[in-house]
């Protein structure tokens, strides 16, 4: 019988040990800590300095799919407007399509304080009047401009009204807030469901056991993880000790 438990401790230790020296794991782990990190730093900047970020982060973004595209597609038929031109052409009109969109969106969004169909509409119209204007120039007819700015706003919209209506918005349970950044900050998010079949809500946190994660069929490698990951929080301890 001994022998039998020796073996199941030994066999979860090297399940722990698998978890966490799995480095594709501990990369989305860290990537997700900093990005997190980020964005709590940018909305904490003022108005100008976080629509600069995200202006030239979408630029970036945007010039790299388009040069990605004018490299792998040279054949492509030259149909769409964005794709005319070789890499570096597709680069510089996708960088001020995606540029402009997302620095408008994001002051939109400060304003406002919502992402909507209006914010949608009014940065996908500056956007156009952006590709406009690096593609044919200041000697490029106003009306083209607005044309295209028109065209490029319509489009956002059905798009924006169709993600709403095929889309379910996600709603975070406050009831499971703390068990959730847990979980997130441990890799081991999906194992969210299991907490909220169980009831393993917030408040029971420092009540947890290794038989009651056991019970919400969660394996011996993650309820390691979860368990040592409360006895380590300072909060959770505290409140556990009191308990007892």
């Amino acid at each position: 019988m001994g022998k039998d438990v020796g073996g199941e401790k030994k066999g979860e230790t090297m399940a722990v040990m698998s978890l966490q020296q799995n480095p594709i794991q501990q990369f989305q782990v860290k990537f997700k800590e900093a990005e997190t990190g980020f964005k709590s730093w940018l909305s904490k900047q003022k108005l100008p300095v976080e629509a600069a970020v995200v202006t030239a982060m979408g630029g970036v973004q945007g010039a790299f799919i388009g040069g990605l595209m004018g490299t792998l597609s040279p054949e492509m038929p030259q149909t769409a407007g964005a794709l005319v031109g070789g890499p570096l052409v597709q680069a510089r009109n996708f960088a001020a399509i995606t540029g402009v969109n997302a620095g408008i969106a994001c002051v939109m969004k400060r304003i406002r304080g919502k992402e909507d169909l209006e914010s949608a509409v009014v940065a996908a119209f500056g956007s156009g009047v952006a590709y406009s204007l690096v593609s044919a120039g200041l000697q490029g007819q106003p009306m083209n401009a607005i044309t295209t700015a028109a065209g490029f706003s319509l489009f956002q919209g059905v798009f924006f009204k169709l993600g709403e209506r095929f889309s379910k918005p996600s709603v975070e349970d406050p009831y499971y807030t703390r068990a959730r950044a847990m979980l997130l900050k441990l890799g081991l998010e999906k194992y969210e469901k299991n907490f909220k079949k169980g009831l393993l809500a917030d408040p029971t946190l420092p009540l947890l056991t290794d038989s009651a994660l056991k019970d919400v069929s969660i394996p011996p490698g993650p309820r390691l993880l979860i368990l040592d990951h409360i006895q380590r929080d300072p909060e959770l301890k505290g409140k556990r000790g009191s308990r007892g």
